[in-house]
């Protein structure tokens, strides 16, 4: 089992539900306001539970430039977009505010959500900037907010940076499950809609064994088979998207096809 909102499944897919830019980001459509941000990610959601997808991630992708701190306005409306949706779900759900841990800890705690992802751990030179994520401020708000059941899936190796930890990233995997409480570890390709290293996800998988491991970014029809012979479970965005483009909206019949994919191989 990897974790009990999933129930008995061994092996699991996790859909992102890309929010559009939030109030503040410079693409925001102040026009289309938050009705249209609703309407967008309903109907992605829609169309990835009809696929039969194990869980919904939201997460603010399309916050470009990404920033290390959340905004008032952008929180709260990524929030309340969360809230808006939640009577629609039937399947567990996870929040990711890009790039912040204590912002993603706060808007799955009050939502209620299953999971939280994020960079927690780690020393990054990124395109944003030095990235030095608050792995400890984000999980005394978990404990702070009561809510010690929602897990904290660490992404170890962040897209669109590297690590100034010259440590092999297997070492760094377990030592976040050691020092840092991490509840799954995920591990991810350069950029977003890219494949992991098919060594690092091997290596760390082979060094953690106590909690889940996941392959983050770049799964797709063509490689499952080798990252669920592997990994636990997986997460998606960019495969599901129409013409596999990260910003398009959902295609519900390529959801479908790597589901009847994946069906075969749990």
């Amino acid at each position: 089992m990897v974790f009990e909102c999933f129930g008995t499944r061994k092996k699991v897919v996790i859909a992102m539900a890309h929010i559009g830019a939030l109030p503040g980001s410079p693409l925001y459509d102040a026009q289309g306001g938050m009705q249209k941000l609703i309407d967008d990610v309903a109907s992605d959601v829609e169309k990835l539970q009809a696929g039969g997808v194990d869980a919904i991630m939201f997460g603010n992708e399309n916050d470009r430039p990404y920033v290390f701190k959340g905004s008032a306005e952008s929180v709260a409306a990524m929030t309340a977009i969360v809230q808006a949706i939640k009577p629609q779900l039937k399947v567990p759900f996870g929040v990711n505010y890009l790039w912040d841990p204590v912002s993603s800890v706060a808007i799955g705690a009050v939502t209620g959500a299953s999971f939280v992802r994020e960079i927690f751990t780690g020393l990054f030179a990124s395109d944003m900037g030095l990235w030095q994520p608050d792995c400890a401020a984000a999980a005394r708000l978990r404990a702070n907010l009561g809510r010690g059941d929602m897990k904290m899936l660490f992404n170890i190796n962040a897209e669109f940076a590297h690590s100034l930890d010259q440590r092999p990233i297997a070492l760094r995997a377990r030592s976040a499950v050691f020092s840092s409480v991490a509840d799954a570890i995920l591990v991810s390709g350069p950029i977003t809609g890219q494949p992991a290293s098919q060594s690092d996800l091997r290596n760390v998988c082979e060094a953690v064994t106590d909690v889940p491991v996941f392959a983050n970014t770049g799964v797709n029809i063509d490689n499952i088979r080798d990252v669920f012979s592997m990994a636990q479970g997986c997460i998606i965005g960019t495969h599901f998207k129409v013409d596999g483009n990260t910003w398009n909206a959902v295609d519900a019949a390529r959801v479908r096809r790597f589901m009847d994919v994946v069906e075969t191989l749990r």
